[in-house]
Parts: structure tokens; sequence; C-alpha cells
């Protein structure tokens, strides 16, 4: 049984991973886009409507495929003035309390979002602007991304690990 909970965490962990790798590229493929379209426009062309569409995705599932990572690395956005202040009892309490409700958020979206995605799936939506995409495309990031954003959560209300520091200033 230990062998599987660790192959179950491996799996996972390599999961979180990929989708962090994948948002990387995609912000790589941002910069290039974006050049290359600048580049296309400045010689006198109208660069494919392609290019626009393709970047206008990639913000979207590098937000949502790099925020797991990024909240496994606590890397997400906190005011450190007021837990700075708390007491190391409370800074405890403050912080699992927000973990919490993090993971309550994270599970009501995961679910909203597998719900959207059935939806698209069964109505056969799709988004028509350059290209004819199916929305479940589109719409299968929420229900897999929010779920691991819960996981990783979950792991500040049941591990030694808190996401406040407790220190005040730039801890770069």
């Amino acid at each position: 049984m230990n062998t599987f909970f660790r192959y179950i965490k491996c799996s996972y962990d390599g999961l979180i991973n990929l989708m962090a790798l994948i948002a990387a590229l995609m912000l790589v493929w941002l910069m290039v886009a974006i050049v290359v379209s600048v580049l296309i426009r400045n010689i006198g062309f109208q660069p494919s409507a392609w290019f626009f569409l393709s970047t206008e995705y990639s913000i979207y599932y590098l937000t949502l495929l790099g925020t797991p990572w990024l909240i496994r690395m606590k890397g997400q956005v906190h005011i450190e003035l007021l837990t700075s202040l708390l007491s190391p009892l409370l800074l405890q309490i403050v912080s699992r309390t927000v973990a919490i409700l993090a993971t309550l958020i994270c599970i009501v979206l995961a679910w909203k979002g597998l719900d959207l995605m059935m939806v698209n799936i069964e109505r056969q939506d799709y988004d028509v602007r350059a290209f004819f995409v199916p929305k479940w495309v589109l719409t299968v990031v929420f229900p897999i991304s929010f779920t691991a954003m819960a996981i990783e959560f979950s792991r500040f209300i049941f591990g030694k690990d808190i996401i406040h520091s407790g220190e005040a200033g730039i801890n770069e």
C-alpha cells in the first residue's frame, strides 16, 4: 500500500511539474509570437489571426496551468504587513484559515468548471473566431487546475508548513 501512495504522489508531482513546464513554454511562445507579430506589421503585412488567437489562449492556459506549481512554491500574492505582526500561534491559525478558505473556493471552482466543461461537450459548443475550437478544449483546464490548486492549498492545512512566513519585507 505504501508503494501505491508513493506512486500516486510521484505521478501527481509529475503532473504539477508538467503543467508548470507547459505554462513556461506558453510564456516563451507569447514572447516569440508578439515579437514576430510586430515584425510582420512593421514590414507592412498583416499577421495571421492564428497569432492573436494562440496568444489569447496561451495567456489563459498559462495562468491556470502554472498556478498549482506557484502555490506549491508559495508564490501566491499575500500581504505580509499584517502577518508579520502576529504571534506564532495566531499566525498558524490565520494561515491555516486562509488555506481552508482557498481550498474550499478551489473545490467549488473545480466543480463548476467540470459542470461547464460537461455542458460544452453536451451542447457541442464552439469558440468561433479565427477557427472553430470546441469550447471543452478551453474549459477542460478548469477542473484539472482548480483541483490541483485545492490539493496544493490543502497541504498547507494538514502539513507542517504554512502559507505565510510571518516576516515582512522581500524574502528573495
